[in-house]
C-alpha cells in the first residue's frame, strides 16, 4: 500500500501544519518552489533560468518544450498542477527585451504556485504551443491573449478574437506600439462595429438568447418593460 498523501505547504512547513501567510518575504531569493528543481532535473536542456521574486517562483523554458513540460506538470503524481489560472504576456518599452508569454499554474493538491515563461526575441514569430489539450480552460484565456497581444497559440482549436470584433483592423490593444486613442477615428470604429455580422460566424441556435424576449410570457415581458426584477 502506498504512503498516505501528504500535501506540500509553502516555505518549510512540515506536512500537516496549518498553512500561514508568509511574512517578511524578500524581494529576490527565498524559498524556491520544489517543482523548479524537478523541472531542471527532467528537462535540463529546456530550462533557461529560475527566478524567485517576492516569494513566487518563475521558470523560464524553451518555447519548443513548453507543451511537454506543462503536460508533465499536470500528469505527474508528484506535481499535480491541475489548475491553469491564467495565460498572459508582457511586452517592454525597451525594444531589445524579448516579449514574455506567461502561464500561471496552481497545484491545489500540493498548495503550490508556479509561473512558466517563454521568451520571444524581437523578429521571431509570435507563436507558442497551445495547452488546450491539457487544460480545457485555456480556450478563452488563450483567445484573449491572442486578441490583445497578437500571439498565436499553435494547436488551439478555435483561435479568434474574443473581446474585439473579428473584423477589427487596428491591431492588438495591449501591444506597446498601439496608440492610446486607437489608429482609427471613433466614427470609423463605430462603423466597423455596426458592420460586424455575428450570423456569419455563429449559428441561429447560439444567437437565440438575443431573440428570447419574444418567447417570454406576456406578463413577464410587461414586468421587464417596467424595469422590474424577475426570475430571482
Amino acid at each position: 500500500m502506498s504512503a498516505p498523501f501528504q500535501p506540500y505547504l509553502a516555505g518549510h512547513a512540515a506536512p500537516g501544519d496549518t498553512p500561514a501567510t508568509p511574512k517578511q518575504v524578500p524581494h529576490r531569493g527565498g524559498d524556491v518552489n520544489p517543482s523548479a528543481a524537478a523541472i531542471k532535473e527532467r528537462f535540463a536542456d529546456a530550462v533557461r533560468r529560475v527566478d524567485v521574486v517576492w516569494g513566487e517562483t518563475t521558470v523560464i523554458v524553451d518555447r519548443a518544450r513548453l507543451a511537454e513540460i506543462v503536460r508533465w506538470l499536470h500528469d505527474d503524481a508528484g506535481q499535480r498542477y491541475e489548475y491553469l489560472s491564467d495565460v498572459t504576456a508582457v511586452e517592454f518599452r525597451d525594444r531589445e527585451r524579448p516579449l514574455e508569454v506567461v502561464w500561471h499554474l496552481r497545484s491545489i493538491a500540493y498548495r503550490r504556485f508556479l509561473r512558466l515563461k517563454v521568451l520571444i526575441e524581437k523578429g521571431q514569430p509570435l507563436e507558442v504551443p497551445s495547452v488546450y489539450d491539457v487544460y480545457r480552460g485555456a480556450d478563452w484565456i488563450e483567445r484573449e491573449c491572442f486578441d490583445m497581444f497578437g500571439i498565436r497559440f499553435v494547436g488551439h482549436p478555435d483561435l479568434r478574437r474574443i473581446l474585439m470584433w473579428e473584423s477589427y483592423k487596428e491591431g492588438f490593444p495591449l501591444r506597446k506600439d498601439f496608440p492610446l486613442r486607437g489608429r482609427f477615428s471613433r466614427s470609423e470604429q463605430l462603423r466597423q462595429a455596426l458592420a460586424a455580422n455575428p450570423e456569419a460566424r455563429y449559428s441561429k441556435e447560439e444567437l437565440s438568447i438575443a431573440d428570447a424576449f419574444e418567447d417570454l410570457p406576456l406578463e413577464m415581458r410587461q414586468r421587464l418593460g417596467r424595469g422590474e426584477a424577475v426570475g430571482e
